[in-house]
């Protein structure tokens, strides 16, 4: 049976133009890039998101494996946060080699020498999964294996909220659509937007004060920011709460610290949490300012989401000591680590531990086996194949230590139509799932602890990267098989 389904020029046409005027009317938007603006003023320039024109195949066990894992991996990045010691070991590797985590790091130190103001941490998560086949193996058996959790700024749940309702749109409004392939029972609902509203709304009522907003840290000139609008008008539509949008440099010059209370105000409104969309690579710290206001934050007694050490756990480092034998029934019972060990991919050290040492001859003997990555965020940072021999080749041995080596995972092919700037991208596709997660911790249990929804985020399966904003990928939803 093809899929997707084959039609004529006209007819797929006449879909498009369709498909791109729901995304269009429905908020599916980002900014173009800053090249194609100039003739529009107060950034008024939108096109629709990238997005595929059908769902793309996923098997339905594994994509309930993916969500039945989010609960306890929202309780263990918790645990993790609140270990000193993991932290302290995960540093003690990156400190002389990543100025970035470094930096993360003092703030750490300096707010627990100082005494945690608020106890309280709201974490909106979300873990990516790929399914795996081996080399010449059938497709039915690929299995998810996780490519990363994210602890911070864990973006396109409102564009991938909306994504799963055009694909639903498209199969009911048109015959001519799916051919008979689809049934609206394969295609699961996605109400991320609301979770994540909803699991910032408890975080607010947790902190007591109803006159308080909600601060989202921001980059300037984000072109992502409806898929950070729907958040804000969630919470004021269905929440009644008010959000402020501030650059880092902007809480740095207008925000005030109270010296006693330590509550966090920007042009007098008390900011009862700071929801980051912004901080997660260097390039957002471009002057001490940056750093100044993170710290700021990060005093204060709004509830953060995430906390410095949310972020630095959610390092590339912490992934791979997790799957060292033994760690994680640090923080969860023997039956919750097998199954999370079960999504696991190899993972290995650069340092000079005799695995480091194996990590790095394998590296070099075979280095289409692997990706090399280093402790960042944001897509576009991974390095594959034989740039990884390069690599290896001028990185001293300390500076190795910034990076772990992880096996790849090897997506079996599928064939989608890719929507980008209006033209239609035929070929074969990847996707990568990622399930959200909302935890939101009172200082002494879990208040909130849920499942926060999905996204799919499919590329040509040639691409070795797979963000969304980095230009790799596009928002998808899943067709359940």
């Amino acid at each position: 049976m093809t899929y997707p389904p084959s039609q004529s020029d006209a007819d797929r046409e006449a879909l498009l133009t369709d498909a791109i005027d729901w995304a269009q009317a429905h908020g599916l938007l980002v900014r173009p890039s800053q090249d194609k603006v100039a003739d529009f003023a107060n950034h008024s320039l939108v096109t629709h998101a990238p997005f595929t024109l059908y769902p793309t195949p996923f098997p339905r066990a594994e994509f309930e494996k993916a969500k039945g894992l989010q609960q306890p991996w929202n309780t263990l990045i918790h645990k993790l946060s609140e270990d000193d010691a993991l932290i302290s070991e995960v540093m003690e590797s990156l400190s002389e080699v990543d100025d970035f985590m470094q930096k993360l790091y003092d703030i750490y130190l300096k707010v627990k020498e100082e005494g945690v103001a608020q106890k309280a941490s709201l974490g909106i998560h979300r873990c990516d999964y790929l399914l795996h086949a081996e080399p010449g193996a059938d497709a039915k058996t690929a299995r998810i294996q996780q490519v990363e959790f994210n602890t911070i700024a864990s973006s396109f749940g409102s564009l991938s909220t909306w994504t799963s309702k055009l694909h639903r749109y498209l199969l009911q409004a048109s015959e001519r659509y799916a051919g008979g392939l689809i049934n609206i029972d394969q295609l699961p609902e996605n109400r991320s937007i609301q979770a994540i509203a909803g699991g910032i709304a408890s975080a607010w009522k947790l902190y007591g004060n109803p006159n308080a907003r909600v601060m989202m840290v921001v980059q300037p000139g984000e072109r992502n920011a409806f898929d950070q609008r729907w958040i804000e008008y969630e919470l004021l539509e269905s929440h009644g709460i008010r959000l402020l949008r501030r650059t880092l440099e902007e809480i740095e010059d207008s925000g005030k610290l109270d010296a006693k209370s330590k509550t966090l105000t920007i042009e007098g409104h008390e900011i009862a949490v700071a929801y980051f969309r912004s901080g997660y690579a260097p390039t957002d710290f471009p002057s001490h300012k940056e750093w100044a206001a993170r710290l700021k934050v990060e005093r204060s007694l709004s509830i953060k989401c995430p906390t410095v050490a949310y972020q630095i756990v959610g390092a590339k480092k912490v992934q791979q000591l997790l799957s060292v034998p033994g760690r994680l029934e640090r923080y969860v019972d023997v039956y919750t680590a097998e199954l999370l060990r079960e999504s696991f991919t190899g993972l290995y050290p650069f340092d000079s531990s005799p695995q480091g040492q194996q990590a790095y001859k394998l590296a070099l003997q075979s280095p289409e086996r692997f990706v090399m990555k280093p402790q960042r965020e944001g897509g576009g940072n991974n390095i594959y194949g034989d740039d990884i021999v390069e690599a290896l080749n001028k990185l001293s041995n300390e500076e190795r230590t910034a990076f772990i080596l992880m096996e790849l995972i090897r997506s079996p092919p599928l064939e989608n139509l890719m929507v980008r700037e209006g033209k239609l991208i035929e070929g074969e596709v990847a996707s990568e799932l990622g399930i959200y997660g909302i935890y939101l911790n009172d200082g002494d249990k879990a208040s909130v602890n849920e499942i926060g929804g999905h996204l799919l985020r499919t590329k040509a399966h040639a691409t070795k990267e797979g963000g969304v904003a980095a230009g790799f990928a596009v928002i998808d939803s899943p067709l359940l098989v």
